[in-house]
């Protein structure tokens, strides 16, 4: 089962200063790339996804990329389902690459971490615009995912709260302690590994 003990021993959970893809600061990251770049851990922590979103009865995987496709193909496998993500296309998420979503076809989004949902949401919106049912979502973690902020049920193997703030609020920005931008969303800045 994983825990947070197998974040510190693939040096995943980071402390520091940092932005979220969300645009929120925080002093703590989960780089679950470092997580999954272990296949064995990627398949186990699959495995442990699937088995919470199979209830769901979901007949396609669908993942955000690029933070969310090493997991969301793990799910898929255990599963058994077909998988596909979503790319930014003029600011938002959407499928490109011939991906195709069935109409009515039920899918569960699958993402590496939930902080405010905002990725998930956009995802929701891309399977639903292509004729898609999503009937749930999962993620490795959830770090404070605020009640209601779905529009479907959510599973995640750990739930952790982890403070984080808008940038005007942050007591880090107000110490002079250097940003760093370690998602996706607005680019990389080469993040160290720290203790």
């Amino acid at each position: 089962m994983l825990s947070l003990q197998d974040f510190v021993g693939t040096e995943a959970l980071l402390k520091g200063h940092f932005r979220l893809s969300s645009g929120l600061h925080s002093d703590t990251y989960l780089q679950c790339a470092r997580l999954l770049m272990w296949p064995e851990r990627a398949e186990g922590a699959g495995r442990e996804l699937a088995a919470k979103l199979s209830g769901f009865g979901p007949g396609l995987v669908v993942s955000p990329a690029l933070g969310g496709i090493v997991i969301g193909h793990e799910v898929a496998r255990a599963l058994g389902t077909r998988f596909l993500f979503t790319e930014r296309q003029d600011g938002a998420f959407a499928l490109r690459r011939g991906f195709q979503v069935e109409e009515g076809e039920r899918a569960v989004v699958v993402e590496d971490v939930f902080t405010t949902g905002r990725s998930t949401r956009e995802v929701i919106d891309a399977i639903r615009s292509a004729g898609g049912r999503v009937v749930a979502a999962g993620s490795i973690v959830d770090r404070g995912l605020p009640s209601g902020a779905l529009p479907v049920p959510s599973r995640s193997l750990l739930e952790l709260r982890i403070p984080a703030w808008p940038e005007s609020e942050c007591p880090l920005c107000g110490e002079g302690v250097p940003l760093e931008t370690p998602g996706s969303r607005h680019g990389s800045s080469g993040v160290r590994r720290q203790a």
